[in-house]
């Protein structure tokens, strides 16, 4: 983490006592001890100014140790389906929108994020900043051409705030049968193959606001693929756990006019 540094602060000059410009004049003692007086007063008030501007390092809190301390209210009692209130997500939202690459130590010159001449799939990095039972922080470094193949976040509320470069995102959410559809439930379900609907194609370019995914909508399964290097500050509530049933699952994507019935599906990856 880059800390906080304070200006140098250097004193300046006081100004002189009042002369008197005419020869053999004997000076008038009050009016030097009273200046002298105020002087003193002036020393002692920038003394004080200077204690008040030179806060220690420590009193400035790091951009990234305020997004851990909101985490820590906000997922305090976090389990798989918890979603924050509509205040909390604006909270973390706008705490992730103010960290800047320099704020995790990052550049698009760093080794990670230079291309990669091989034929198989560029290497992602995933750098590690906090995890418990409640939330995970984490980034995750993609070099141009990298891709984070499709998956899900089961029971998740995600937040994911592009650092710098230009990514593809293409999400999707599950497609729920309306009570009053005909629906064949082979058609929407199956141990293999379920129907799912496209939330986002599009490019996103850094800066630009963080995304936000809940258990339910909003995009829970995604692929990014990075046009230019590129970096992804991920919080993750609660955090994937083989325990607690959120396992994270990979798919293949299907047009829906590949299949008789025309079902638009996702195929689990085994």
């Amino acid at each position: 983490m880059g800390r906080a540094t304070v200006p140098d602060i250097k004193g300046k000059g006081f100004s002189e006592l009042d002369k008197e410009t005419k020869a053999n004049k004997v000076p008038d003692t009050n009016k030097i001890r009273n200046t002298t007086s105020s002087d003193n007063r002036g020393k002692k008030s920038r003394r004080r100014q200077r204690k008040m501007m030179a806060l220690p390092a420590s009193a400035v809190v790091h951009p990234v140790q305020r997004l851990f301390n909101a985490c820590k209210d906000v997922f305090a009692f976090a389990r798989t389906g918890f979603v924050p209130s509509p205040d909390e997500i604006e909270l973390l939202s706008a705490l992730l929108d103010e960290i800047r690459p320099g704020d995790v130590g990052l550049t698009p010159r760093m080794p990670f994020f230079s291309p990669q001449v091989t034929r198989r799939a560029p290497t992602i990095a995933y750098l590690h900043i906090h995890e418990c039972e409640r939330f995970s922080i984490g980034i995750f470094c993609l070099p141009p051409s990298g891709v984070l193949p499709l998956h899900n976040h089961p029971g998740m509320t995600v937040f994911s705030k592009l650092l710098f470069g230009t990514m593809h995102i293409k999400s999707y959410d599950w497609v729920v049968p309306t009570t009053s559809a005909v629906v064949d439930p082979s058609q929407t379900q199956h141990s293999e193959v379920r129907l799912a609907k496209v939330k986002v194609d599009s490019d996103l370019t850094a800066p630009c606001k963080t995304s936000i995914l809940y258990p339910a909508d909003g995009g829970n399964m995604h692929c990014f693929t990075a046009v230019t290097a590129c970096a992804v500050l991920d919080v993750l509530g609660p955090p994937y756990s083989d325990p607690e049933g959120r396992h994270c699952t990979y798919y293949y994507d299907y047009h829906f006019t590949r299949f008789p019935a025309g079902i638009n599906t996702r195929r689990r990856e085994s």
